[in-house]
Formats: C-alpha cells, sequence, structure tokens
C-alpha cells in the first residue's frame, strides 16, 4: 500500500512539474507571437550607425565627441533623409524632410549638443537630457541661465539621431561622454563654479559622476546638482527588459528588441523605445545604489547640494525610490526634495483608484529627515490653487501659498513635464498661428478605438509644467544665488 501511494505521489509531482512547464512554453509562445504581430519595423530601427560614440573609442576631448557627432548627423542625412522613399507620404514623420515633424524645420536642430559660451561667466550649467530624449528637453533652461553662465547641452549617445540608436548603449557609454562634458566645461570655466542640470536619466548620470569620483577618492566636480524626475529606481518591471531582447536574439525576432513600435512624429524624442534603453537605466540606477550603500555618511558629506523636483504620479520611474535609493542616505539638510502632488481637488478625488501617496507618505514618518522635505499640494482655502509646504521634521511644518494654480482637467504632473513650460511650442497647449512645425500639445484626438497611430494615453499624457515658474525661482536659490 505504501509502495502505491508512493508511486502515486510522483506521478503526480511528475505531471505537475512538467504541466508547470508546459504552461510556461505557451505563456512565452503567446507572449512572443503578440510582439511579434506589432507594427513592422522601418529603417530608423535597423539601421547601424558607424559614426555613434562608445566610450571604447578612446576620444580624448569634448571636441572630438562633437566632430564625431558631426559626422554622424551626416551619416543620419545620408543613410536615412536621403534613402528613405515612402509609398505614402506623411505629414508627420520626423524622418521626411519637409513634414511637420522635420526638426530642420526648426530655426536650430535642438537633436544636437550645443554650447553657449560666455567670456565673462559667473559659473558654467551642464545639461543633460534623459533616455530616448534629446538636448530640446533642456532648451528652456539653457535659456534660463545664459545670462550669467556659460552652458552647454549635452547630446548623449544613441539620441537625437534613430531609435536604432537606444539598441548598442550602454550606461558607461553614457557616463563616458557625461565624464568628457564635464571635463570641457571645467577647463572652459578655469575654477568658477559649475553646476548640473540632469533629467530622468540625466538626473542618474550626473550622479554617478559624483559618487564613482568619491568612491575612488577623488574630488567632486560639481558645485550643485539639480534633478528633474530623476531615475534613482525604475518600475519593477524593468529589471526583466534584458530578458527580452535575450529571447527576441535567440529566436531571431527583432521586434522583440523592442518595448514599444510607433509613429515617429515627435522632432526630438524617439516614440519607439528600445528594451535596451530600459535595461541601460536599470543597471545605471542599480549601480548608484551600489556605490551609496558602499559609501559612508562621511563620503556622502561630500557631495554638492542636490535640488530634486519629483511628480509624485510618475509612471517611468519610481518616485519612492528617490526617498529610498537616495535622500534617506543623504546627510545634511542642504539637500532637498520637491514633491509635486496630485491635484486633490473633489472631482478627481472621487476617480483617484490608486493613490501614490499612500506609500510615499510612509517614507516622511522616519526620523530623522536628514533632508529638506517640500510638497506642492492643494490649498483648501483657494481653489485649484496650490500651497508650498515644507516639512523639516514629521512635527514641523510650514506652509505658504502659492500663486500658482492647476489648469482645468489636469489632475497630475507626468515624468516628462516637469522641464517644459507653458510657452513651450512643441508641448505646450496654446495654438501658435505663427508656427510651421508640429505642436503635439494641441493633438489630443478624440473618436473610436484602434483607429489612430497615436495612442490614447500618449495624447493624454500631461506635456508640460504649470509650475514651471516656481521651480525656476528654486533653482535660481541653488544655481545663482
Amino acid at each position: 500500500m505504501k509502495a502505491i501511494v508512493i508511486g502515486s505521489t510522483k506521478q503526480l509531482l511528475f505531471f505537475a512539474v512538467y504541466g508547470f512547464i508546459g504552461s510556461i512554453i505557451v505563456f512565452i509562445a503567446i507572449l512572443v507571437w503578440l510582439l511579434n504581430a506589432r507594427a513592422e519595423l522601418d529603417i530608423w530601427h535597423t539601421t547601424e550607425l558607424k559614426h555613434e560614440y562608445h566610450q571604447q573609442l578612446g576620444l580624448k576631448n569634448f571636441a572630438e565627441y562633437l566632430s564625431l557627432e558631426s559626422d554622424l548627423f551626416s551619416e543620419i542625412e545620408n543613410k536615412i533623409y536621403q534613402s528613405y522613399l515612402p509609398e505614402t507620404p506623411s505629414v508627420i514623420n520626423r524622418y521626411e524632410t519637409g513634414s511637420l515633424s522635420d526638426p530642420n524645420g526648426w530655426n536650430y536642430n535642438w537633436n544636437r549638443s550645443f554650447e553657449w559660451k560666455k567670456a565673462d561667466a559667473e559659473f558654467g550649467v551642464l545639461l543633460i537630457h534623459g533616455m530616448s530624449d534629446s538636448p530640446y528637453a533642456m532648451s528652456h533652461l539653457a535659456k534660463h541661465f545664459k545670462k550669467n553662465a556659460h552652458i552647454l547641452g549635452l547630446r548623449l549617445p544613441g539620441h537625437g539621431t534613430i531609435p536604432a540608436g537606444l539598441t548598442g548603449i550602454t550606461w558607461p557609454d553614457l557616463a563616458s561622454a557625461v565624464d568628457l562634458a564635464t571635463q570641457h566645461m571645467k577647463q572652459q570655466l578655469n575654477g568658477k563654479p559649475l553646476y548640473v542640470v540632469g533629467f530622468s536619466t540625466g538626473a542618474a548620470l550626473a550622479l554617478n559622476i559624483e559618487l564613482e569620483a568619491i568612491a575612488r577618492g577623488n574630488e567632486t566636480h560639481y558645485q550643485g546638482m539639480i534633478f528633474l524626475s530623476p531615475a534613482i529606481g525604475l518600475q519593477p518591471i524593468a529589471a526583466g527588459a534584458k530578458w527580452q531582447a535575450m529571447l527576441g536574439r535567440f529566436l531571431g525576432y527583432e521586434k522583440l528588441f523592442w518595448n514599444s513600435i510607433s509613429v515617429e512624429y515627435d522632432p526630438f524624442k524617439y516614440s519607439s523605445f528600445a528594451v535596451n534603453a530600459g535595461d541601460v537605466v536599470y543597471q545605471l540606477s542599480q549601480r548608484n545604489h551600489q556605490i551609496i550603500e558602499s559609501l559612508s555618511t562621511e563620503q556622502l558629506g561630500s557631495l554638492a547640494p542636490i535640488l530634486t523636483f519629483q511628480s509624485l504620479a510618475d509612471d517611468t520611474v519610481s518616485s519612492n525610490a528617490v526617498v529610498n535609493n537616495l535622500y534617506q542616505y543623504l546627510p545634511s539638510k542642504q539637500h532637498e526634495l520637491v514633491i509635486f502632488d496630485i491635484n486633490r481637488n473633489p472631482n478627481n478625488h472621487q476617480l483617484i483608484i490608486n493613490d501614490p501617496m499612500d506609500e510615499m507618505a510612509k517614507l516622511w514618518l522616519q526620523e530623522p529627515m536628514g533632508y529638506q522635505l517640500t510638497l506642492i499640494e492643494n490649498d483648501t482655502e483657494r481653489e485649484h490653487f496650490v500651497k508650498e509646504t515644507r516639512l523639516a521634521s514629521v512635527e514641523s511644518l510650514t506652509s505658504e501659498a502659492l500663486p500658482f494654480e492647476w489648469p482645468r482637467g489636469v489632475y497630475s504632473l507626468s515624468h516628462v513635464a516637469l522641464p517644459f513650460p507653458k510657452a513651450d511650442p512643441l508641448y505646450g497647449p496654446d495654438f501658435l498661428k505663427e508656427v510651421s512645425h508640429i505642436q503635439i500639445g494641441q493633438a489630443i484626438f478624440t473618436g473610436e478605438r484602434g483607429l489612430f497611430g497615436i495612442p490614447a494615453a500618449e495624447m493624454l499624457r500631461q506635456k508640460w509644467n504649470p509650475f514651471y515658474p516656481y521651480m525656476l525661482n528654486k533653482m535660481d536659490e541653488v544655481i545663482n544665488p
């Protein structure tokens, strides 16, 4: 009897194990089929660029980087703009010459690095954009500081050209380019202070430059750091990005190299997103966290003041990680974190199904709070307007009314909104008659599902920051005190 029971148990385990393995295989097969059934790839997804920067090239200085970048854009002109002959022309394809999305239709092609020198500059500002973006994302900040500063807006490797540029980059490639730009600015400034402003991945790269220097026992580079939506940590799904790419490589399905394949209608940002790009940001954030955990409180004390602006609602990076993986380690009140809360008017509040404040608020209950926390939230005494609440500790807070209000119909900021003012000609909400380029901020169309090439989720995402003037005032306290 005992032998019969043992045999039956083994059979059940056998069937359970093989059933589980079979289910996994079926799931993967369905997933691969769905991913491979997406839109066809175009030449901007598959073309390999010979003049893109990689750290192995061993460039000696930033001048060589710019020379390589010039060759890169000539290569883009030859391989893409002059080679792409569509059967049906599109007025919103950035890779069609003369279209509304053609970046060359602007007064300046913001896909390229730019440097604005100033002989009597009081300080320098290095501006670093985010993943899949271009220097355009930092253009308004550059204009704000150019009166007193030597400005450098860096184009990160793989960016500003074609989405395929993101399939072969590594985070050390990006960090190496930031290092070249940093050393160049320090030479140009000749002892004057250098500040850095980083957006998303750009913020993580700026932080990495300083952490690596501290870990090696070297001096830091920046007098102050300003981060917008920093990629300190990502959503958990990012950890699996590399496996999708590996599966695509194994099966020979190029579409699996892509998280999304979309119409390229934005002149200064990729709409298609390579799986590798997500893995690059994930690996960079992991490296930063590894170094932070290894440094002593005294070593972390050598970091320059960090001012961070973060939307509580952020579908790209983890808002909680900004506290958990960075700010809780910072030992000084010279560091400040500004959180933009969601719009909590009564109508919105009834529709919120997943309030990000539920998890974030727990992080602020930890004592002691070694940094300054500022919350931009609804002013209950003034409908639609906001106030600034400063928390020195969980028991000490002060509030001040601000002259800024939530626009009608906007329930939160987003990851991408922070660097752009309302007046932005590309992402702003106001229609500009005098321009001949696409105005994405105006592109909100309604109709039946499944017809339009631009996803509804992308059209409805908040693209500009109604609190941009407040942000500039806070920046000036750090960069131009």
